[in-house]
């Protein structure tokens, strides 16, 4: 089925050649070769996630999705983390320090994200890090290096908001968890769609940083009741979660770590990636039309 006609044209549509400024977010399992397919032959670029993969895996991915392109030359991403050797935890301008090493685009997500997120609001954080990357220049084409915006987007007014702000695009992670083609387990998607906005909560106990996921019962103990155990453990270098698997292996389905932005709240319906691009594009459209209609007319001179 071919992708809907273009209708915003940004620095990200013109730098990936796609149509529509929206990227699948690269999460392990749930953006897997049919969801992130599916992103890209409806007009935006899908992004497989890559870590933990061996190169074997990787390959095999990359080439399921190469066979699900509607048009074999269409972009895709991979997403991956490059390691740092020796590096100390100290507080660091994010953005200054990937522009100083020398990026393209710079994805700013916003606290209310799914998954290792910090705490800035999507309001401050996303106009902030467009004002620091403004005079910054991409090494790839000499152009101005492109913000994309992610945290909380679920939908066309989403959209809409990143481009008033300045973004060349969104990052869209959530929202496409809830899709027909998402790797994620049937559990994680009908948890996300039966979500409140206050059924979320921000924990250490999995990785030891932050981490967005779906309030549960165990979640629950481990902040109000464990809190001591989890700074003397994450103190030690351990992970609370993995210590508590090798005491007891029964808590792996309970005790695993669904993770959702704040945005799941207002998803409501599992639906294919194709619909969730066309909506997002579509509402975002009327959207920024609404906001013109609020301009007073000015006389020509």
């Amino acid at each position: 089925m071919p992708s809907s006609p273009q209708v915003f044209k940004t620095p990200l549509t013109e730098l990936f050649n796609i149509k529509h400024p929206v990227m699948l977010a690269g999460m392990n399992v749930a953006a897997g070769p049919r969801l992130a397919a599916a992103v890209t032959n409806a007009g935006g670029i899908g992004v497989i996630g890559g870590l933990g993969q061996t190169p074997k895996n990787l390959q095999r991915s990359i080439d399921e999705i190469k066979e699900h392109l509607e048009d074999k030359n269409a972009p895709f991403g991979v997403d991956l983390l490059i390691p740092q050797v020796g590096g100390k935890a100290r507080k660091t301008n994010h953005v200054q320090k990937a522009l100083d090493q020398g990026v393209d685009i710079i994805c700013a997500q916003g606290g209310e994200g799914g998954g290792h997120t910090g705490d800035t609001p999507f309001s401050v954080l996303i106009p902030a890090c467009i004002d620091i990357c403004k005079n910054a220049k991409s090494p790839l084409n000499g152009k101005p290096v492109l913000v994309v915006a992610a945290g909380g987007i679920a939908d066309g007014r989403g959209l809409a908001a990143s481009l008033a702000y300045g973004a060349a695009g969104v990052w869209v992670g959530t929202r496409f968890v809830a899709s027909v083609e998402a790797g994620a387990p049937k559990m994680h998607k009908e948890l996300i769609v039966s979500s409140g906005y206050d059924d979320f909560a921000k924990t250490t106990i999995y990785t030891g940083r932050p981490l967005q996921v779906r309030k549960t019962d165990y979640i629950v103990d481990w902040e109000e009741n464990r809190r001591d155990e989890i700074k003397k453990l994450t103190a030690e270098g351990k992970i609370p979660h993995e210590v508590e698997l090798e005491k007891r292996p029964e808590i792996s389905l309970p005790g695993r770590a669904w993770l959702m932005g704040r945005v799941a709240g207002a998803i409501h319906d599992i639906k294919p990636a194709k619909e969730i691009v066309d909506e997002m594009i579509t509402t975002a459209a009327q959207c920024i039309r609404q906001t013109n209609s609020y301009l007073v007319p000015q006389a020509k001179l």
